[in-house]
């Protein structure tokens, strides 16, 4: 019996010796990669693509096979209607924007889940930056409740954020599902609208969402009639760019565990006309920290180790770092010259 529990114990340390070392070669090709194409086991019997530009880095066969990827998931979840803007088009343009986290099953390697992320150029205080929209997220009914959100909300805006030199990102949200706005505001940092009492919209909150709505509608399927209420960050007949076959029901919509976000839908948006959230914030080392604490499973080794790391980096490497990298800039700091693509960005820190 007792070598049988040793057999155990050794069999345990060799699988988490295993992940780490997965883990390890996962952020090596994350931060040495030009452009993104990453695949990494993030639970038992699936794998998770994350794939940057694809409609730049992939060839026609490999596109045209992602596409069919992304719609055989989304037919699974809206089985009457078709979706007909961004990703599933199937077009360069909307895909070389995107970055797309796709999760399928090893053994079959048939597609359950996705995630497609969009890049938006945008301007802030009269210099270019980049919002990260979170984009559209699709789990096949069949697989729900098996733990896959901390891969599908936060791993991708993760990478990005690390690959940044771990400076802040704004990024964005639009939806009218208590759940995903509640995610939002839990896990990244000065997010505007919240029903926290110390949620405020900033100027540079009120720059970016005017902007966004000005130039970046097709990103999130919002016609050009929609309307923008800037005081609540509510944008109302929603539902008329393509992303018609998205538009719930309160009662349909998936709820938080949180009430508060519940009520704070309920109360903010006019389902029946098909209102939507835009809420805009920051992935920031707190908010990095708050998604590896609480979003990424317990007794995943990598998680751990990762969290360690990215509190270690807060205490000890970050300020050298950023003060020795005289190619961008960080709060008060300015870059000694732009870089030599001229893709030079104001910082984003508070």
């Amino acid at each position: 019996m007792a070598t049988l529990r040793q057999f155990d114990g050794w069999t345990r340390i060799r699988s988490g010796f295993g992940r780490l070392r997965g883990m390890v070669a996962f952020w090596f090709h994350a931060l040495s990669q030009p452009a993104i194409d990453l695949t990494l086991r993030t639970h038992a019997g699936l794998h998770t693509r994350i794939v940057e530009s694809p409609g730049r880095s992939l060839s026609h066969d490999e596109l045209k096979r992602l596409v069919t990827q992304l719609r055989t998931v989304a037919a699974k979840t809206l089985p009457q209607d078709e979706l007909a803007y961004g990703v599933f088009s199937g077009e360069r343009e909307p895909l070389s924007r995107a970055i797309i986290t796709l999760i399928c099953e090893e053994a079959t390697g048939q597609p359950i889940a996705f995630n497609a992320l969009a890049v938006m150029d945008v301007t802030l205080d009269g210099a270019p930056v980049q919002v990260t929209h979170l984009g559209l997220v699709m789990v096949d009914p069949q697989v729900r409740g098996q733990g896959l959100s901390w891969v599908l909300y936060g791993l991708t805006a993760l990478v990005l954020f690390v690959r940044h030199g771990l400076r802040p990102k704004w990024i964005s949200s639009v939806t009218q599902v208590p759940a995903v706005a509640g995610m939002v505001a839990e896990t990244f940092s000065d997010v505007f609208p919240s029903p926290d009492p110390a949620a405020r919209c900033s100027f540079a909150h009120l720059q970016l969402a005017r902007d966004i709505m000005r130039r970046h509608r097709h990103v999130f399927g919002v016609g050009a009639e929609a309307g923008f209420d800037e005081a609540r960050f509510v944008i109302t007949t929603a539902y008329t760019g393509g992303s018609d076959a998205l538009k719930k029901t309160f009662a349909d919509a998936p709820k938080h565990r949180d009430e508060r976000y519940n009520a704070f839908c309920a109360r903010e948006l006019d389902y029946d006309r098909g209102d939507d959230l835009l809420q805009l914030g920051r992935i920031d080392l707190a908010g990095a920290r708050r998604y590896l604490l609480s979003e990424v499973p317990r007794g995943s080794l990598p998680g751990l180790l990762a969290a360690g790391v990215m509190l270690g980096l807060q205490r000890l490497l970050l300020p050298p770092l950023h003060w020795l990298d005289d190619t961008r800039p960080f709060g008060t700091l300015r870059p000694r010259q732009p870089s030599r693509d001229g893709d030079a960005q104001r910082s984003e820190a508070p």
